[in-house]
């Protein structure tokens, strides 16, 4: 049985290292929040399945091996011949700061559609559905595919998490509340960041998400740690202490460790602490997704510093 089934668009990621207009060297990876949530997962010994859409050319291959060798199930994606694989580039500005340019209009993974969800539900509903609030701001397609993805996981039974992830690039406050407000009947456990609860809900979010049927929330706060609440109880962990290397994709790492403690069936403290040290991991290393932990590497943050493991 699949634990996990996300869907969105991955890009191929280069990432500089200096300023661009100084030219230099750009290294060669993949990138988008959902294939980093999904490869956090079958780090940490979850089956999990990607859907979504590449190009027929090298970039789309690239994606499609990457989340293979990561042991992520991409049987459902598609490969769209006549659109090219998304880009993303990120540039290191200032201290701490990273500017990202996205070359993602006219992508394949923007006609990611329904079809591809119902092949990725034909071999059984997961445990678990997580879709973002990018995947819907890429085009009518996309939005089509998350409001199908949540009918049919909400059928079956599946829990659904939605990370409201808002780009400001891709789509203002008001189109983000008009496409994801609707879904929130259907959606169980919901991720946001302190300044992205105001797509879902206006006065007092949190209690106005579990009016609309929401049983969990979890506001993730940075440095400043994260919460995480149900109608009958808070919990607060604050964020674990590492150098910061890169802050990218820590969010996604976070969402990661949280859903693996839900399907391990932990409580809600435990799942609380599992997120923050994975996106403790992430941050400690460069990239997206490369430094996530394994199951046996979720231990190691507790070690004192300078530790050697043998």
């Amino acid at each position: 049985m699949i634990d996990v089934i996300t869907l969105g668009e991955t890009m191929a990621a280069l990432r500089a290292g200096g300023p661009l207009r100084l030219g230099g060297t750009l290294a060669l990876s993949v990138a988008g929040a959902e294939a980093n949530v999904a490869i956090g997962l079958s780090r940490l010994g979850h089956a999990v399945r990607w859907v979504g859409v590449t190009g027929a050319d090298e970039l789309g291959e690239l994606v499609l091996r990457t989340l293979r060798a990561e042991g992520v199930d991409v049987s459902a994606c598609a490969v769209d011949p006549h659109a090219p694989t998304g880009l993303i580039i990120f540039e290191p500005r200032v201290a701490g700061v990273t500017r990202v340019s996205y070359y993602r209009t006219g992508s394949a993974g923007s006609r990611l559609s329904e079809a591809e969800v119902d092949v990725a539900f034909a071999a059984g509903p997961p445990r678990v559905l997580h879709v973002t609030g990018i995947t819907p701001a890429l085009g009518p397609g996309p939005a089509a595919a998350v409001a199908r993805a949540v009918e049919r996981a909400r059928a079956a039974g599946a829990t659904v998490c939605l990370d409201v992830n808002h780009r400001a690039r891709l789509w203002t406050v008001a189109d983000a509340a008009a496409a994801l407000r609707p879904l929130l009947s259907s959606v169980d456990l919901v991720v946001a960041s302190d300044d992205e609860l105001p797509v879902l809900a206006g006065t007092d979010p949190v209690a106005a998400l579990f009016a609309a049927g929401v049983r969990e929330v979890v506001v993730k706060r940075g440095a400043a740690g994260a919460s995480a609440y149900t109608v009958t109880e808070a919990v607060e962990r604050p964020a674990r202490s590492v150098p910061v290397v890169d802050t990218v994709g820590a969010g996604d790492a976070f969402v990661a460790g949280y859903l693996s403690g839900l399907l391990d069936g932990v409580d809600l403290a435990a799942r609380l602490d599992r997120a923050v040290t994975t996106g403790a991991f992430a941050v400690a290393a460069r990239g997206d997704w490369e430094g996530l932990p394994t199951r046996t590497e979720l231990g190691l943050l507790d070690a004192v510093p300078g530790t050697t493991v043998r």
